[in-house]
């Protein structure tokens, strides 16, 4: 098949969750968020099922590859050569945790670790096309935290030409960092908090949007959810929460600004 290039070429393309109960997880989900959830009958794929939105993705939940591997959020990265990106993130001091691999006839991915040890996935898409973002339910921000962010801003930027806008967030909080692509914010990054243990590694928190963020987390703490970062107001517009899922995976709740117009 002729590869053609992502449109999602470094930037988000996917989320999906490695659970240990993935049908309890599908369900969490679908009633929090509204998904409608399709497992894959195609025995290759293991059980792994998709949310999707007319016939669109929305994101995957799958089982865990293994018993002692925790539950959570994975976050992708589009790209249209992934075999030259592991090269690149090789190249700039992250790690190939999993060198690319096809995923039957839908597309090739891999996993990487930044120079922090935080977790990130590149997706070439094939088949398997298209996103739903920034609507209620689906996917709309990503955040690195990570320990000693600003040795790894870099290396995003050398990566995947991302450019940084840095935000100054007041006294006794880390400035936080924006990813931007073509002058558009598409991820976020700041300092892990002092308060957080060391032990704790360096990781990507996914949001879901929202229309009433106290809604979202008054249902989602009903539903088996255990609070984590009670819902705030975020300086400049918007409120977010941050909870576990009932099988231990953390999540993000966002509730975006109104947009002018």
């Amino acid at each position: 098949m002729e590869q053609q290039p992502s449109t999602l070429d470094d930037q988000p393309a996917w989320v999906d969750i490695a659970s240990p109960d993935p049908e309890a997880t599908s369900e969490f989900y679908a009633q929090l968020l509204g998904w409608n959830v399709e497992v894959s009958p195609d025995p290759n794929y293991g059980g792994y099922a998709m949310a999707v939105d007319d016939g669109v993705g929305v994101a995957g939940i799958g089982p865990q590859p293994s018993p002692e591997t925790p539950s959570a959020w994975q976050l992708y990265i589009g790209t249209s050569d992934v075999d030259a990106l592991a090269a690149k993130v090789a190249t700039n001091g992250g790690t190939v945790a999993m060198a690319p691999f096809d995923v039957g006839d839908q597309g090739r991915m891999a996993v990487f670790q930044d120079p922090s040890g935080a977790f990130f996935s590149a997706w070439q898409a094939l088949q398997m096309r298209g996103f739903v973002t920034d609507k209620p339910g689906a996917f709309s921000w990503a955040e690195l935290n990570a320990h000693g962010i600003e040795k790894v801003l870099p290396f995003y930027q050398n990566v995947f030409g991302w450019t940084v806008r840095t935000t100054d967030m007041g006294p006794g909080q880390p400035p936080y960092n924006s990813f931007q692509k073509n002058g558009r914010s598409i991820l976020g990054a700041w300092e892990m908090s002092s308060t957080v243990p060391a032990e704790v590694p360096s990781y990507w928190q996914i949001y879901f949007e929202v229309p009433d963020l106290k809604a979202a987390f008054a249902q989602a703490l009903e539903l088996g959810a255990n609070e984590m970062v009670a819902p705030q107001d975020i300086p400049g517009g918007g409120r977010f929460a941050i909870c576990l899922d009932p099988q231990g995976a953390t999540f993000g709740l966002l509730e975006s600004p109104p947009s002018d117009g």
